[in-house]
């Protein structure tokens, strides 16, 4: 019966009122898309991660039997065209070693198994640039190997007793790792990629909490137009049991409904994010498709989280069904929801020194919420301000709506406010670049000890026969080699290759080649924070289209009336834009300086320039596409004031 009752208003609301359920569907399809997008990207990292782990070994116990050790494993990174390759040196201490992933056995002394990128490249390359380097290949790497699509691997094998596999190296995880005894090829993951998945995770918090923001808020829209319907009911004789019932299935159906379709449009859209380039490289389309059980649980936590938002607004409904039919307006809200947020920002500083990514997370989390929950108090307090200053009809309409109901209209702005709070936070650390060498290459190689002078004259031999015209140096016991003329990408590949294996498990490099990963990392957090900053404006805007939308359809009895009484449909349009435009210039405002002051204790050196202009766009941006997706429900004022006799629905 109360399925049928519910089907039967939704109808009853006529073309306008099932427009409210596409506009709320449409919400909770775009936070289920980009929801699941969030979660994608955090297991996808994690996969990476586990792929990559074998080349981080760990070594046996040292209290371990000689026996347990299974093989040798070192690492280290090569170089063609300015793109790392990952060596991995592998000698096995027995017969039975298990092969890394992505090989079919273990390799023998002397092979070179290479990833298909290496393999195509060393194709491509003349001998002298490349192949040389790696001249027993035995067979292509498989996928279980790679980090990402396109990544450049080889793993060579050695005699345990092979000077790759005993001479002494960096520990440096930048430049390499060094020889370790193995009981296994599992490791763990490396540094690096331990680095990108607290990244992730931060970027997540970022992304998913303005979404169950916006989520919840789906659930709330049309919500004039419902509470005056079930308060009809409860008047009539509705139990509040009822009440709550029809308001489940209705949200509840409607939210399956857009999770599904949301489920859907990110499974499209998947062939186009794995083209986003970070820690290296693209993607494989698997990583970023979550199993059927992290599938399963966003349908389900989707349609729950909007049907206990519609609930949790039904208070109003159940007390005072009286007081909602004569559209009395609500007592105002509490100013302890401003202490809520004035406390978490006094403590954000502590949660954040020399605490776990998590603590970080959650302190971001209740920084992000508690700005949501005084976001409604302070849309209040600009309402009170501007109809007391008011000069004009138009902005004392405004002034009055926000007083009449802050919630609804820090709906229309809050996607824009929180992602005030994003560009103010990844303003302030989005970096710059490590300070390069402008001077000419110079490939560098440390000799052993003792070895220095020797090894330099090897260099020029080998760099003489390869028509490199370079200078020899030796400072220390760093064997330089400088050019003495042009020196093209050609030319130095070919220096790389004349000078590999000068020194047993030591690739000469450059001083780019040495801040690569720093450069990399840099260049992938600007690329995240572009990612992070297009999924909150891309929330923000859907939610001022949406919320705008629904706002109209809720007050259109009101906008009727008004029409009736002879406003002008141009003061009522300038009311609305104002009473969006007023609270999002300060609470947008606002909202930046939170997420600076957020970003201040993970600050490292000034301010960026593209810091600066980060925080330029996005308040352009922003404005702009609130301002745009508010003109799009105008044809929907006219349409609803065109016949502005009252429906009885």
């Amino acid at each position: 019966m109360n399925l049928d009752l519910t089907w039967r208003l939704l109808k009853g609301g006529g073309r306008k009122g099932l427009l409210g359920v596409w506009l709320t569907l449409g919400a909770v399809a775009v936070s289920t898309a980009l929801l699941l997008f969030a979660v994608a990207a955090n297991l996808a990292f994690d996969a990476r991660a586990e792929r990559g782990a074998w080349r981080n070994p760990v070594p046996v116990a040292k209290d371990a039997a000689a026996k347990d050790a299974v093989a040798i494993e070192a690492s280290r990174f090569d170089y063609v065209r300015d793109r790392a390759i990952t060596v991995v040196d592998l000698a096995a201490l027995r017969p039975d070693a298990a092969p890394p992933p992505g090989l079919p056995r273990f390799p023998k002394p002397g092979e070179t198994w290479l990833s298909p990128a290496l393999a195509e490249l060393a194709r491509e390359l003349p001998p002298a640039e490349l192949g040389d380097r790696y001249p027993r290949p035995a067979g292509v790497l498989g996928d279980e190997a790679l980090v990402y699509p396109g990544e450049l691997v080889a793993v060579v094998g050695h005699a345990p007793d092979a000077p790759a596999m005993t001479a002494e190296r960096s520990d440096d995880w930048i430049v390499g790792k060094p020889p370790v005894r193995v009981a296994s090829l599992a490791g763990t993951p490396s540094e690096d990629a331990e680095a990108y998945k607290v990244l992730a995770v931060i970027a997540s918090v970022l992304m998913v909490v303005p979404l169950l923001v916006f989520g919840g808020a789906a659930a709330r829209l049309t919500v004039a137009r419902r509470d005056r319907r079930l308060a009809a009911l409860r008047l009539v004789g509705a139990t509040p049991g009822q009440v709550v019932r029809m308001t489940v299935a209705e949200a509840v159906l409607v939210a399956l409904a857009g999770a599904l379709v949301g489920a859907v449009a990110f499974a499209l859209a998947v062939p186009l994010l794995t083209r986003i380039e970070i820690q290296g490289g693209a993607w494989f389309a698997g990583d970023l498709f979550p199993g059927l059980a992290v599938l399963a649980g966003v349908l389900v936590a989707v349609p729950l989280l909007v049907g206990l938002s519609a609930v949790a607004g039904l208070r109003r409904v159940v007390v005072s069904p009286l007081g909602v039919a004569k559209r009395e307006t609500p007592p105002g809200m509490r100013f302890v929801r401003v202490l809520a947020l004035l406390a978490v920002l006094a403590a954000f500083p502590m949660l954040t020194q020399g605490t776990s990514v998590a603590v970080v997370a959650v302190a971001l989390g209740l920084a992000f919420l508690c700005l949501n929950l005084a976001g409604p108090w302070v849309v209040g307090l600009i309402g009170r301000i501007t109809a007391g200053t008011a000069r004009g009809p138009a902005r004392l309409l405004a002034g009055r709506r926000l007083v009449d109901d802050p919630r609804s209209a820090w709906r229309t702005v809050s996607g824009v406010a929180l992602t005030g709070f994003v560009a103010g936070f990844l303003g302030l650390l989005s970096p710059g670049a490590f300070a390069g060498d402008d001077g000419p290459p110079q490939l560098r190689v440390l000799a052993s000890a003792g070895q220095a002078e020797q090894v330099a004259g090897q260099a020029r031999e080998r760099l003489a026969a390869a028509k490199v015209p370079a200078v020899v140096t030796v400072v220390k016991r760093t064997v330089v080699a400088a050019p003495s003329g042009p020196l093209d990408a050609a030319a130095m590949d070919r220096a790389r290759t004349a000078l590999a294996g000068l020194v047993p498990g030591r690739t000469p490099t450059t001083e780019a080649d040495e801040r690569g990963f720093g450069d990399q990392l840099l260049a992938d957090v600007r690329v995240g924070t572009i990612v992070v900053l297009s999924v909150s404006f891309l929330v923000a805007i859907a939610s001022a289209g949406i919320t705008a939308a629904s706002s109209v359809l809720d007050r259109r009895q009101t906008y009727g009336l008004l029409r009736l009484a002879g406003t002008p449909l141009e003061v009522l349009d300038r009311a609305r834009r104002a009473e969006t435009l007023i609270p999002l210039g300060v609470m947008g405002g606002g909202a930046i300086l939170v997420g600076a002051f957020c970003a201040m204790p993970f600050m490292i050196g000034g301010v960026s320039v593209a810091g600066v202009v980060t925080l330029v766009v996005c308040v352009v941006l922003g404005f702009a596409g609130v301002i745009g997706a508010g003109a799009l429900s105008r044809p929907l004022l006219r349409s609803v004031t065109a016949d502005p006799a009252p429906r009885p629905d």
